[in-house]
C-alpha cells in the first residue's frame, strides 16, 4: 500500500540525486537505476514519478532554476532603484548556490540536451527570456530604446562568463565574472547613477 504524501518527498530525492549523480559522471551518461540507487529507491518508482531519464533530467533543470529564481528574487527585493536592480541580477547568476560542481554539470549538460531536446530547449528559452525580461525592465527606463541590444548583450555575458567560470578550474574567479559583467552594465549605462 503506498505511503500517502510521499510522493513530493520522492520526487525530491529523485531530482537531487540526478544533479549529484550528473555532478560525480560529469555528463548524461547515468543511469535510472544509479539515480534511483542514488535516491535510495528502486529504479521502478523513478520511472513510475517521471517516465525516463530524460524526464527526469528535465525535472532536475526546473529545480535547478526555481533555485536561481529564488536566487534572483531574494536579491531584487533588497534593490532599490534601476540600476541597484540589474546589479542583483548579475550578482545572482553569480551566486555561490550557481557554482557546485554538481549544479555546474547540470548546467553544461542541459546546454548539451537543448539541441536535440525540443524539451529542454523549451526550457532553455524560459530561462534566456526571463533573464532578458529581468534585464529589460530595469534597462527601458534607463537606457530607453536601446534596452534591447544592451540586454541581449548583458546576457550573453553572463552566460558566457558562467560557462568560463563553470570550466575552470579555479573557483576564485567567480568575483572576477561578477566584476566583469558589472564593468560592462557600467559602459552600457554610460555611468548613470539610477
Amino acid at each position: 500500500m503506498p505511503k500517502l504524501g510521499m510522493e513530493p518527498i520522492r520526487r525530491a530525492a529523485l531530482v537531487k540525486a540526478t544533479i549529484d549523480e550528473i555532478g560525480a559522471v560529469g555528463n548524461l551518461d547515468v543511469t535510472v537505476s544509479n539515480i534511483a540507487k542514488r535516491a535510495g529507491m528502486s529504479s521502478a518508482l523513478a520511472h513510475h514519478y517521471f517516465g525516463g531519464k530524460e524526464q527526469i533530467f528535465l525535472a532536475a533543470m526546473r529545480h535547478t532554476l526555481a533555485v536561481y529564481a529564488a536566487e534572483v528574487r531574494r536579491a531584487l527585493k533588497g534593490a532599490t532603484g534601476h540600476r541597484a536592480r540589474l546589479e542583483a541580477v548579475i550578482r545572482a547568476g553569480f551566486a555561490s548556490s550557481n557554482f557546485q560542481p554538481e549544479v555546474i554539470a547540470a548546467w553544461l549538460n542541459f546546454y548539451v540536451l537543448a539541441q536535440t531536446s525540443s524539451a529542454a530547449h523549451h526550457l532553455l528559452r524560459i530561462y534566456q527570456r526571463r533573464l532578458h525580461s529581468n534585464l529589460m525592465h530595469d534597462l527601458r527606463p534607463l537606457v530607453g530604446d536601446s534596452a534591447g541590444g544592451t540586454a541581449a548583450r548583458l546576457a550573453g555575458l553572463i552566460d558566457g562568463l558562467y560557462l568560463h567560470q563553470g570550466l575552470s578550474r579555479c573557483r576564485t574567479e567567480q568575483s572576477d565574472a561578477t566584476a566583469q559583467a558589472l564593468a560592462l552594465l557600467n559602459i552600457e549605462l554610460g555611468g548613470r547613477a539610477q
